[in-house]
């Protein structure tokens, strides 16, 4: 097989080497416990713990330096926790009889330039004992048919996300571990990356992991959100029960114009008001708790409604304080990202 991207006889190959092994059937839920990695004086990763549910996308957010490459590395074995676990249900990486069939990864897009698309990945066939047939299988899930004899060298960023991607797909995993998969995606790459990892995991069942700075994104995309800080665990758990809080009765939003009169009569009861002029903000009751207590209070409501923020305010909210880098305020220079 040629190696230099070429599209000689070698390219024309017929040869399959067939595997042994069958693939993964079914479900596989990831389950990180008491994960602990220190460098040196920098303690990394700290007791870290959450799951990444079968059948859902998973966002996994934090700021620069938050241990989350570190976590990932060491999830696929990559790099030796000090403490704690990683396993594809109950198995770790290492002792996986089938790795290549149960987790696709994408940490890095690392290729060689002369190579084409198609010969990268048959390359990683014949390493995994897959059929040849799946370079050009994965090529067309990819959206990279037309490219696939073309020098990876001449990829666009984009297109090189999606040759990573389609390298992380070869063996038809149950698990997706993804760092980073839409950086360099213009907006039509990055709605279909959307829409591709939605399918792969609610049509396919599949255990998707996605690490990424693009909160907008994210939000659009994910079913749940695991956020660390400092190498720790910050908060873990679906988008609707991070917009709702930890007691699940969120933020209401009421408008009044005898609001002064209703803030007394929430706050004898024990419950958080914030009051600005007319607009009350209430935390830990729900909307119908709220208006029996106004009913009752004979208070006139002009407004009454939930208030759901969005996956960057909660972000910024669970994480401030524990960016790596910070610009004072007001200076020309921006964090990291």
């Amino acid at each position: 097989m040629r190696l230099d991207g070429g599209t000689g006889p070698a390219d024309e190959e017929e040869g399959v080497i067939p595997s042994v092994k069958s693939p993964v059937t079914g479900p596989v839920r990831v389950e990180v416990t008491g994960l602990t990695k220190v460098f040196g004086a920098v303690r990394a990763v700290s007791d870290l713990a959450f799951t990444v549910e079968p059948a859902s996308v998973t966002g996994f957010l934090g700021p620069n330096g938050a241990g989350k490459t570190t976590t990932l590395r060491m999830m696929l074995g990559l790099v030796r926790p000090d403490a704690g676990t990683a396993t594809f249900d109950g198995v770790c990486y290492a002792d996986l009889p089938d790795p290549v069939r149960t987790v696709g990864a994408v940490l890095e897009t690392a290729f060689h330039p002369a190579r084409s698309g198609r010969n990268h990945l048959r390359v990683y066939c014949r390493a995994a004992g897959l059929p040849l047939t799946r370079a050009d299988e994965v090529l067309t899930q990819v959206g990279l048919a037309d490219a696939g004899d073309r020098r990876a060298g001449g990829y666009s960023l984009g297109m090189r996300q999606r040759l990573a991607l389609a390298t992380a797909l070869l063996g038809d995993p149950a698990v997706l571990v993804l760092d980073e998969p839409a950086n360099g995606l213009d907006p039509e790459g990055i709605q279909w990356l959307r829409g591709f990892l939605r399918h792969l995991a609610h049509e396919q069942g599949r255990t998707v992991l996605v690490s990424s700075h693009l909160l907008s994104e994210v939000e659009q995309t994910v079913d749940r959100v695991v956020i660390v800080g400092a190498g720790r665990l910050v908060r873990e758990g679906s988008m609707d029960q991070l917009r709702s809080g930890a007691d699940g009765a969120g933020t209401v939003l009421v408008r009044s114009p005898d609001a002064s009169r209703l803030a007394d009569a929430l706050r004898a009861d024990g419950t958080h008001v914030a009051l600005v002029g007319e607009t009350l903000t209430v935390t830990g009751r729900t909307t119908a708790e709220i208006g029996g207590r106004a009913f009752a209070a004979g208070v006139e409501l002009h407004e009454l409604r939930p208030h759901s923020s969005g996956l960057e305010e909660i972000y910024f909210q669970l994480t401030a304080g524990q960016e790596q880098y910070a610009a004072a305020p007001g200076t020309a220079e921006e964090t990291p990202r």
